[in-house]
């Protein structure tokens, strides 16, 4: 007995049927990856952070006011 919540229950486990038919009927592949393989991902791993810290400091300032927090507060006397 499923209790119906919006259909979220019955959406579940339909895409769980559907992946369990997927992965039974599926077939084994003969494949080779090379040792160039893992150099590669490695270089699309450390890409993706250098990418994600260069994004960072560009947005820093805006981060840290959607953040609440404040950075150093201007000198009454300074001026740009």
């Amino acid at each position: 007995m499923l209790i119906r919540l919006g259909g979220v229950v019955i959406k579940t486990i339909g895409k769980m049927v559907t992946l369990a038919i997927l992965l039974l009927g599926a077939d084994p592949v003969m494949a080779y990856l090379d040792p160039g393989t893992g150099s590669m991902m490695l270089q699309v791993i450390l890409g993706g952070i250098a990418a994600i810290g260069v994004a960072l400091k560009l947005y820093w300032h805006k981060l840290r006011v959607a953040l609440g927090f404040r950075g150093k507060e201007k000198l009454e006397g300074e001026t740009n």
